[in-house]
């Protein structure tokens, strides 16, 4: 049977596949709009998170002796406390976890390195090696603990700053040329920035030390951050910038 349709019904007809014609292309418009705003949230999101990442705050730690510690200081004149605020005034949000043992040598800290370090950690200043030079220890067993300690950070993707130390002349010429090579050469080896000398400014000067002529006094401490500060502040800003 063949259908009939009358003029009521073909109108019908047509108005109806109009209508459905502006539903089909009132969706096709809204698919558009709302893949393309999906698609802009997607590229935000996926922009935002690294950064959001890279923002958040640094913790350090100072691996060391006793001249991280503080020995004979307060709590809040040792190096680490005084390096913290001294970064956050310049508005970086970090926190330095002191972790220096008073009498440590480089395997000393070697031992230690797993739980003096915590997981989470983003980099930590290596400062070791003054006892070993004051003990006579041979150079290249202070070189193989402090490669082993930078190598343990590196396996656990921390970042490293090698504070480095120099001999006492009075050790000889052979001795201090090897002793003091220890640091710059491991630093290029392992790919590492360097301090090169912890005690920059400090060593040698009576009115910045304690009466042992070895330890540095507040006096001192003010003065080892402030030679420090932009070389831990370039380490922040690498460890950021890994992050991203």
């Amino acid at each position: 049977m063949i259908c009939q349709f009358g003029l009521p019904e073909i109108s019908f007809l047509r108005r109806f596949c109009a209508l459905s014609a502006h539903k089909a292309k009132f969706a096709a418009k809204f698919a558009t709009k709302f893949a393309a705003t999906f698609a802009a949230a997607l590229v935000i999101a996926v922009v935002s998170v690294p950064q959001a990442r890279a923002d958040e705050p640094v913790t350090l730690v100072a691996l060391g002796d006793s001249l991280t510690a503080g020995y004979n200081l307060p709590a809040s004149d040792a190096f680490p406390a005084r390096l913290e605020a001294a970064l956050r005034e310049r508005g970086h949000d970090v926190t330095i976890v002191n972790a220096g043992v008073s009498g440590d040598t480089a395997s000393g800290g070697r031992d230690r390195v797993d739980w003096s370090v915590e997981d989470g950690t983003d980099g930590v200043i290596v400062a070791l090696g003054a006892n070993d030079m004051l003990r006579g220890l041979d150079p290249a067993r202070t070189r193989a603990a402090l490669e082993d300690t930078i190598t343990r950070l590196q396996e656990r993707d921390i970042a490293v700053l090698l504070a480095g130390m120099m001999a006492g002349r009075n050790m000889g010429p052979d001795y201090a040329e090897q002793f003091d090579a220890i640091y710059p050469e491991l630093a290029e080896q392992h790919g590492v920035m360097l301090y090169p000398f912890f005690l920059e400014g400090v060593a040698g000067e009576a009115s910045l030390n304690l009466d042992d002529g070895i330890h540095p006094n507040p006096d001192g401490i003010a003065v080892m951050v402030e030679q420090m500060l932009p070389v831990v502040e370039e380490f922040i800003a690498e460890i950021r910038a890994a992050r991203s």
